[in-house]
């Protein structure tokens, strides 16, 4: 094992990287249509209480999980987690904090290679004079590998090659480097994303049209900010305000541990993780909920927006509405929005590098260099079927089974050996060790009882999702002493393809394209299989590795 000297350079620097490991392109385009799909205001209530019982106590978990095996010279959760107990299986539960981060990063440099490339189209002004369908239709062919290449065959493929290839590149500078882009980045993205917002919030019924008089950009911001008590007793929208805490704050990742796992014993982790995530809270909840969908209201109506809200709007929709702004301030808001989105991706890929890059330093005394370069090729390998394959769904197949249920499983399994293995006074203490503010006590039960009972509840949830989401009528049903129908999105009905089946029954002249879905469906899960199988052979080869070394 090689022992790492590699550490944060200043504080600021670890909080503005770690905010942005959280500050992301979930920020600006998942939370929007998640709060839109689920009763806009219905949705902040179960969302800010999901912060307090969720996203605090997994923080402070795993800045803690962290730190502490950093003392050990561990710096990648297979044996940050290993540390943590005297049972070996724990190592290999840590597994899922390398597996994760480079399924994930796969095929989210492949998003931030439409921000990037969206970026240089505003600025040639490709979309001047383009209509909504246009607009619309050529981030369709973009994406399948149709059109809008600026007649470069297998453009998205360069393209993709060449942003990953920048985060490599930086990854080789070790943190010194990914603190640097975080400096720069996190304050670029929060000054475009005040641009934005203040657009969103000032512009009202300015740009209501003959098509669309009813437009109000006021619309979309009461819309979001209206509280409906009612929803406390929806577990629809409570299980979809948990899974947005996963996707904003990035835990059950791994990432925030390796950071962690370089700060100083005992420095402070309390304070910084707070700071880390009230970041984040301030970038989704003030700068995410005024962009979109404000705007989006303020040209098109909130009628529209409600139809219409989805992942795509940011590269479907908003650079035909930049241009209603007219040629200057339109390519400006256009750079700025996308420029944001960039940083905000990049400031996340970043961190995704850094827990192989550890693991191969401590177990086997990889380079900078090396430890990027292996991590860009692997990440390539696993990446190139999301460009190639997209339209046959093999990027949502990543992201439902890596970024979404891989999450919930490592934040129930790390949040159990935190407070129930590892003993929730042990870990109470070395949370509180090097404090700078005085926690209060309650969070101690909370991290002991709610969040693993809360984290339980939305992994069941996700598992024997109703059809339709039709909770209470699921647990009337329960109630009569019947099982209810399973929804297509649930996590059962996802294993066996029933969603897939159903698309089939549904649409019976495109047999033919969903049955390929279906088979590189099945190609992208056993991609990720053997990821995580090769991951975890290497992780025994350390053991007997680390064993020599002894000898």
């Amino acid at each position: 094992m090689s022992v790492t000297n590699e550490s944060w350079g200043s504080r600021i620097g670890l909080i503005l990287a770690m905010a942005g490991n959280a500050v992301g392109l979930g920020n600006f385009l998942r939370f929007p249509v998640q709060a839109v799909q689920n009763g806009g205001g219905a949705f902040i209530i179960p969302y800010l209480i999901c912060f307090l019982l969720l996203g605090i106590p997994l923080l402070f978990t795993e800045w803690s999980i962290g730190r502490y095996g950093g003392k050990f010279g561990n710096h990648s959760t297979p044996y940050i987690l290993d540390s943590m107990s005297k049972k070996p299986i724990w190592k290999y539960i840590g597994v899922f904090g390398i597996f994760t981060n480079i399924a994930v990063v796969a095929y989210y440099t492949y998003i931030e290679s439409w921000t990037f490339i969206y970026v240089l189209h505003t600025v040639f002004g490709t979309f001047t004079g383009m209509g909504k369908e246009e607009v619309s239709l050529f981030f369709d062919q973009y994406v399948n590998l149709t059109g809008s290449n600026l007649g470069i065959p297998l453009l998205p493929l360069i393209v993709y090659i060449l942003v990953l290839g920048v985060n490599v590149y930086i990854l080789s500078t070790g943190l010194g480097g990914i603190e640097k882009v975080a400096k720069i980045g996190m304050p670029l993205l929060i000054i475009f994303g005040i641009i934005l917002a203040y657009q969103g919030w000032t512009m009202g019924a300015d740009f209501a049209t003959g098509e669309f008089p009813d437009a109000n950009a006021w619309d979309g911001i009461n819309f979001l900010w209206t509280p409906q008590y009612t929803s406390l007793a929806d577990p629809k929208v409570w299980l979809a305000a948990a899974g947005q805490i996963f996707f904003t704050l990035s835990v059950g990742m791994g990432s925030i541990q390796c950071y962690a796992s370089y700060v100083k014993e005992n420095e402070d982790i309390a304070l910084n993780s707070l700071s880390a995530g009230f970041t984040n809270e301030f970038v989704e909840v003030l700068l995410g909920s005024a962009i979109v969908i404000p705007i989006a209201a303020g040209f098109l109506g909130l009628d529209w927006v409600l139809e219409n809200a989805g992942f795509g709007m940011a590269f479907q929709t908003m650079p035909y509405l930049f241009q209603q702004w007219g040629a200057v301030f339109g390519a400006f808001a256009g750079v700025c929005w996308f420029g944001l989105l960039f940083f905000a991706g990049i400031t996340s890929s970043l961190a995704m590098g850094t827990p192989w890059m550890g693991f191969m330093k401590d177990e086997f005394g990889w380079g900078k260099v090396k430890g990027a370069v292996s991590f860009g090729l692997i990440a390539l390998a696993m990446g190139l079927p999301t460009v190639l394959f997209y339209q046959y769904g093999y990027f949502d197949e990543y992201d439902y089974w890596a970024g979404t249920v891989s999450l919930v499983v490592f934040a129930l399994l790390e949040i159990i050996l935190f407070a129930w293995v590892f003993g929730i006074d042990k870990g109470w203490t070395e949370l509180n060790r090097g404090a700078d503010i005085q926690i209060p006590m309650v969070y101690k039960w909370i991290i002991k009882y709610v969040t693993p009972v809360m984290l339980l509840m939305v992994f069941v949830g996700a598992l024997f999702t109703p059809e339709g989401n039709n909770w209470s009528g699921a647990i009337a049903t329960l109630l009569d002493g019947q099982f209810y129908s399973l929804d297509s999105s649930s996590l059962i009905s996802k294993i066996t393809h029933d969603d897939i089946q159903a698309q089939i029954l549904l649409n019976p002249e495109k047999a033919e394209f969903f049955e390929k879905k279906m088979f590189y469906s099945t190609l992208a899960r056993v991609q990720l299989v053997f990821l995580f199988l090769t991951i975890t052979a290497i992780v025994w080869y350390s053991t007997l590795n680390r064993k020599r070394t002894l000898i």
